[in-house]
């Protein structure tokens, strides 16, 4: 049967000398895995530039349950990006943000909430005049929420240590080392109350920006089953610096 529905391209890997497998975040599917045969041949009809890192994407899918590679039938642009492939800066926010989803998301059933979240960043990172530096950290504590892992909300002046592998404040330091201080922590608790769209607001300096986000990331690797080192931040490292 067929479906319209809107997706997000997430990753291409090679199939054969013409074909391809792309996983789409799709709204009605949640991900899924679809062939595109002849999409490497030079005549394709659907080209390899739709399935690049976050594309947002109109589908018509071909889905039938409990197969592992689906159809499309149709593929075309739903917001063409006016500034993430001409800005640095977005383009590599796009590709850690691509690859943070890659590696945390891989439930093939609808989340409407996640779709909406996921697709609104997108739009938001092309849309956004404003300066950029803790975009790619507060939507990465945002994605915690729909991953069913968000740390405790209960940072306070009595409770001024993050437990990251407790993913909440307390009064101490515990004996082993995944907390943060009292500064850190705050900062931390700060960025989980921020609103994506007013992140600008925040001002951090470059290297507090980088220890937060190992930070953030350690906290993935503890409470994300299977959640594996991730690459693209260092890029950001450089080019928010």
């Amino acid at each position: 049967m067929l479906h319209p529905t809107r997706g997000i391209a997430i990753h291409s890997t090679k199939f054969s000398e013409t074909s391809s497998v792309v996983k789409i975040y799709t709204e009605l599917f949640g991900l899924q895995s679809y062939l595109v045969k002849g999409i490497r041949k030079p005549n394709a009809r659907i080209k390899p530039g739709l399935f690049q890192p976050l594309t947002l994407l109109d589908l018509v899918v071909y889905h039938k349950d409990k197969t592992s590679l689906q159809s499309l039938k149709e593929v075309n642009y739903s917001h063409p990006y006016q500034s993430i492939p001409f800005d640095i800066r977005k383009s590599s926010l796009a590709l850690f943000i691509d690859e943070l989803i890659y590696k945390t998301i891989h439930e093939e059933e609808p989340h409407p909430e996640l779709f909406s979240f996921l697709h609104d960043t997108c739009l938001r990172l092309d849309r956004s005049p404003n300066n950029l530096s803790l975009f790619h950290l507060v939507f990465s504590l945002h994605l915690t929420k729909y991953l069913g892992c968000m740390p405790q909300m209960n940072y306070s002046g009595t409770k001024p240590f993050l437990n990251l592998r407790e993913g909440g404040f307390q009064s101490s330091e515990p004996e082993h080392r995944d907390c943060l201080d009292p500064s850190m922590s705050h900062l931390f608790f700060q960025l989980m109350q921020t609103p994506e769209d007013t992140c600008a607001s925040l001002q951090v300096p470059a290297k507090t920006r980088d220890l937060l986000l190992e930070s953030i990331l350690l906290y993935y690797r503890l409470h994300v089953p299977g959640f594996r080192e991730m690459q693209s931040h260092l890029v950001l490292h450089t080019v928010l610096g």
